[in-house]
C-alpha cells in the first residue's frame, strides 16, 4: 500500500491511499486521517442531560451537541481530556467518570474514533475557574434536558450529530440497566 498526503492541518489530513483490492487489483481510497476526539454525556441526579447547541460551519447552523473536543493535548489520557472539555464547554466536573462507548464516526473515509464517556455526580466548577470560552465557543448554548427527552430527540431528527446521538442512547441504556456494565475510564481503546 503507497500513501500520499494531499493536505496536513492541525486537526486532520488527507491522504491517497493506493489499496490492493481483495480481486486483486488497486483503487486509490482518499482518507481523513483524524487526530480523535471524546465526548461527555453529563447525566445528573434527576435524569438530565446536558447538552450544548453549538454553531457549525458546513451544515451552516447550530446543532445539538455533547460536550466534546479534540485529543490534541501531547501527554493526555482521554479521561482527563474529556474532564477538562466538560469544564471548558459547559462548567461541570464529575465525581465519576466511565466509559460509555467508543465509535468510529465515518468509517467509509476517515479514520477518526471518538470514545464517549458517561460523567456522573457532577458539580459545577467555581465562577473563578471557569474557562473563558471563544470563537465559536463564544455564543455556546447550555441546555439541561430530561434524558427520556433526548432520546425522542435524536429519535424525531432534532439531534442529528452522530457522537451525540450515540451518548444520548447509550446513556438511557445505562441508565435502564441500572449503571451496570460500563467500563472504567482507562479502559483500553478496542482495536
Amino acid at each position: 500500500m503507497s500513501r500520499a498526503e494531499r493536505y496536513r492541518g492541525r486537526v486532520f489530513s488527507v491522504v491517497t491511499h493506493e489499496v490492493t483490492m481483495p480481486g486483486g487489483g488497486t483503487a486509490a481510497r482518499d482518507v481523513v486521517e483524524h487526530i480523535g476526539a471524546v465526548g461527555v454525556a453529563a447525566v445528573d441526579e434527576r435524569d438530565r442531560i446536558v447538552l450544548i447547541r453549538q454553531y457549525r460551519h458546513p451544515l451552516g447552523r447550530a446543532i445539538w451537541e455533547l460536550p466534546a473536543g479534540l485529543v490534541d493535548v501531547a501527554g493526555e489520557d482521554l479521561a482527563a481530556t474529556a474532564l477538562r472539555e466538560l469544564a471548558e464547554e459547559v462548567d461541570l466536573v464529575a465525581g465519576r467518570l466511565e466509559v460509555l462507548v467508543d465509535m468510529h464516526t465515518s468509517p467509509g473515509w476517515t479514520n477518526e474514533r471518538i470514545r464517549l464517556f458517561l460523567a456522573r455526580e457532577l458539580g459545577e466548577v467555581p465562577p473563578e475557574h471557569r474557562h473563558e470560552r471563544r470563537d465559536e465557543e463564544a455564543d455556546l448554548e447550555v441546555a439541561w434536558f430530561d434524558l427520556d427527552r433526548a432520546v425522542s430527540m435524536a429519535l424525531a431528527g432534532e439531534i442529528t450529530n452522530g457522537p451525540c446521538v450515540a451518548g444520548v442512547l447509550a446513556a438511557a441504556r445505562a441508565r435502564d440497566q441500572g449503571w451496570a456494565g460500563l467500563r472504567p475510564s482507562d479502559a483500553p481503546r478496542p482495536g
